[in-house]
């Protein structure tokens, strides 16, 4: 019992990956300054460079000296979570806009215990700032706390929209066809830990994806939910082992954001 006391707490995890989100992303944007980026193809318009692997070693060695019990899950080295806790990440989330140099990338670092995510960090390369997230505590923007938006009229939303190549586009176009209809403007931006961040900042009143890895959304579902957004998303078991769809929006909106939750379908399910 004793030796369980002295374990760090979500605090001092929650600290160590502010410090570590913001050491990497900024590594990172010095690294593509430089030019060697050493661009590999994992797919069609799916893409890794150096620095994805270097920023997800980083983390991962430095989250292993510092919290050593802690299970680890990278996109790019893969893993097994397990012990009591586990860190989740995607070390370059939007690696296609961090390569082209559109500073519309991050770095996404969750972490998850009993079957929850209590922690959510991301580092958003855009404005070098680091957003930040503890399940129950509210979220945060470099220390300040920050809210999801009041907006309550589709005539002044914003909406940001993720598509990848594993879903059908006419989905996607549906969507966007709907928003349109209701009078809301949309953007597609290319990196979904940002665009979910941007709706716990109250920038956007919506991120909508079809399909997104664990990797991509846990930590930013958890600051946009902190944030007093509606999120839902597949359970968390399902989430890290298949993806799915997320929706997070403003709650003034829900009426209109309702028809997401068709498309998603009924494995989509409001975060608590």
């Amino acid at each position: 019992m004793e030796a369980e006391a002295k374990a760090p707490g979500l605090t001092a995890r929650v600290t160590a990956a502010i410090d570590l989100a913001r050491q990497v992303g900024r590594a990172a944007s010095a690294f593509r300054d430089s030019g060697a980026l050493n661009v590999e193809n994992k797919g069609l318009q799916d893409f890794v460079t150096i620095a994805d692997r270097r920023a997800e070693d980083t983390i991962r060695t430095t989250l292993a000296r510092l919290f050593p019990d802690d299970g680890f899950l990278g996109e790019e080295g893969g893993g097994t979570p397990g012990g009591k806790g586990f860190w989740v990440v995607d070390p370059i989330d939007g690696t296609t806009n961090y390569i082209r140099g559109f500073r519309h990338w991050g770095v996404s670092m969750a972490y998850v215990a009993d079957g929850e995510i209590r922690i959510g960090v991301i580092y958003d390369a855009a404005v070098d700032k680091v957003y930040s997230a503890v399940k129950g505590q509210g979220a945060f923007k470099d220390g300040k706390a920050i809210r999801a938006s009041s907006v309550s009229d589709p005539a002044q939303a914003l909406a940001i929209l993720g598509h990848s190549r594993r879903t059908d586009f006419a989905v996607y176009q549906g969507v966007s066809q709907r928003l349109y209809d209701l009078g809301i403007d949309y953007r597609r931006m290319g990196a979904a830990a940002i665009g979910l961040v941007r709706v716990a900042d109250g920038i956007a009143d919506l991120y909508y994806e079809q399909h997104l890895n664990g990797w991509d959304m846990i930590a930013g579902a958890l600051i946009a939910r902190e944030a007093g957004a509606m999120v839902a998303m597949p359970p968390l078991a399902a989430s890290l082992s298949e993806g799915g769809p997320i929706i997070a929006g403003a709650t003034g909106l829900a009426a209109q954001f309702a028809f997401l939750a068709d498309i998603a379908g009924p494995d989509c399910v409001a975060l608590p």
